[in-house]
Formats: structure tokens, sequence, C-alpha cells
């Protein structure tokens, strides 16, 4: 394992460590992945650890996001439904370990893309696959256990708070007024959601663009990465796709997506970009990485709420 990064050596560490405590010894564990998360293949054991590496939550705010994810995540693969899995292994339960809290997941192997893939039409076709995941977690029996739109609100927040007190983040006092403004918008949408758009269907979500977090694997393609599962509209998980990629989903789904709600979600999906910036002094590489989408959040009108409403 060389070539590793210090996040990601502490991340094997840690993920070795919880395995043996439940009785899975690693005799070659790899990183299979490392941005916000590391992923740590058990080897030889079907099993990956994911190890938050970029957090501004507590272990115990962590582990309780950890639940809800492993409680929608288990019931779905129960019910059948093409999802990597809780592993099967351990308790369904995440692990405390070292001031950090961690998940276990089923290893699976991803197939490559073949030479010349269109990236986008498979994108396109990924969002129509996310119309059959809302049609499965729309049943999800926990739902109304589930926060509204908790990526956003109180995590941006929390993000935005963290910004005030660092420097060289790049944007100006009248762009941090901005953000701060917005996110109110969003405090208020959030209260009461249907109050400001009646039609919204609101219903347990995967949280974190589903048509992005799919694994193409020999047997089918399987969503992944539910930690930020949540309860809001569907338009939520639809952010940034692109009109293609809704037309597929309003196929596939048979029921038509809000464009202007659709429209406030984009701009709720730049401002949570623009909160993240508090990660980068942990991962400074993030900087550039999110420097288009900070551009396009600075050339959109503010959020704003839908005018006459309450």
């Amino acid at each position: 394992m060389s070539n590793l990064s210090k996040r990601a050596e502490h991340a094997v560490a840690l993920a070795t460590a919880a395995g043996e405590r439940l009785g899975l010894r690693a005799e070659q564990p790899r990183v299979l992945h490392d941005v916000f998360n590391v992923l740590v293949h058990l080897a030889p054991h079907p099993v990956v650890v994911r190890v938050p590496s970029l957090t501004l939550v507590t272990t115990g705010e962590q582990a309780a996001k950890q639940r809800h994810e492993l409680a929608v995540t288990g019931w779905l693969a129960d019910t059948g439904a093409p999802v990597v899995r809780p592993s099967p292994l351990v308790p369904r339960e995440p692990v405390e370990c070292g001031g950090r809290s961690l998940t276990f997941w089923e290893f699976v192997t991803e197939e490559p893309l073949a030479d010349g893939a269109d990236l986008a039409e498979l994108f396109v076709r990924q969002a129509a696959d996310a119309a059959a995941l809302h049609r499965l977690l729309a049943d999800y029996p926990g739902g109304s256990e589930l926060p509204v739109l908790s990526p956003l609100v109180p995590a941006t927040g929390a993000a935005l708070a963290r910004l005030r007190t660092q420097d060289g983040h790049g944007l100006t006092e009248a762009e941090l007024q901005r953000a701060e403004r917005e996110y109110a918008v969003l405090e208020t949408l959030v209260r009461d959601l249907t109050a400001h758009f009646p039609g919204a269907r609101v219903q347990t979500l995967h949280g974190d663009s589903p048509a992005y977090n799919i694994l193409r694997t020999t047997g089918g393609p399987l969503f992944s990465d539910f930690e930020d599962v949540t309860r809001g509209p569907v338009e939520w998980d639809l952010t940034l796709a692109g009109p293609q990629a809704v037309e597929a989903y309003e196929r596939a789904g048979g029921r038509p997506v809000d464009r202007a709600l659709l429209d406030v979600m984009d701009g709720a999906r730049l401002l949570q970009v623009v909160g993240a910036l508090a990660l980068v002094p942990q991962m400074p590489e993030m900087g550039p990485m999110m420097a288009p989408a900070i551009d396009l959040w600075r050339s959109r009108a503010p959020l704003a709420l839908p005018q006459g409403a309450p």
C-alpha cells in the first residue's frame, strides 16, 4: 500500500482494528477510494469499511446519520433492491474506533467501462434508474423518522459558520453574506416545504444524487453511498443533472418534475458546495475541484422563495 495519503494510512489502521474486533482479520487491506471517505477492502474478506475522513460533525452525529443509512439500505437490500448491502458478516451498526464512526459494507467487483463509452448517455440512463429507486424508497416504513433535507439544514449552516472562522476560503465578505442569506431561505423552506411548493413529493430520498452513485457490476447496477439519506422532494436527488437526465427520469417515473422546485434545489446544492469550502483546510486539493461549481453559484441569482409563498 505504497503512496497512500496520511489520511488513507490512518483509515486503513482504523478499519483493520475495527475489523479485528468483529472477527475479521484483514491479511491484505487495500484502499479502494480516498476522497470524502476512505473505503478500505478488508481482503480476503468480502467486506469494505467506510471511514469518514472529511467531516464537520461529531462522532455521535456521524453515527446517528449512519444508523439511518444502514436502516434504509438494509431494508432495501432485504426487499431485493439493487443496492450495495450492509455487510452480512457483522451487525448493522456503526462501529466507533479511534474517534471515528465506521460502517461495514459488502464488497462488490465493479465492471470497467468499455473503451469509448458515452458517459453523458450513461448518466442519463442512470437518472432513469433513479425513478425506480424513488418508487421503492416511497414505501420505506421508517421515513417519518428521517429529518427533512438534512444535508442542507442544519449541515450547510454549520459549514457556513465554520467558514466565518477561517481565512483564505476565497469568498468575499459580500459573497459570504449572500450565502448566509440563502441559508436562511432554506431554513424557512425546510420548516414547511409543502406550504411553498404544494405539489412537492416529500418522501425518503437517497440524498446525494443517486445517478452519480451507481456501481456497475457483473450482476447489474447497484446504488451506493446513502450516507446523506433524508426526506424531501424528489427534485433534491436530481440536482444539476441536466435537462436530458431529468426528462429520462420523468419518462421512467411517469410523473413530472417541478422545474421551479428543481431550480431552487439546484441553487441549494450549489450552496452546499460553497459550505464545503470549510473542508478545504483538511484537503487542499478540493479547492480547485470545487471551483467550477462555486463560479456557477456566483453566476446565479440568489436563492429566493416563490413569490406569494407564506
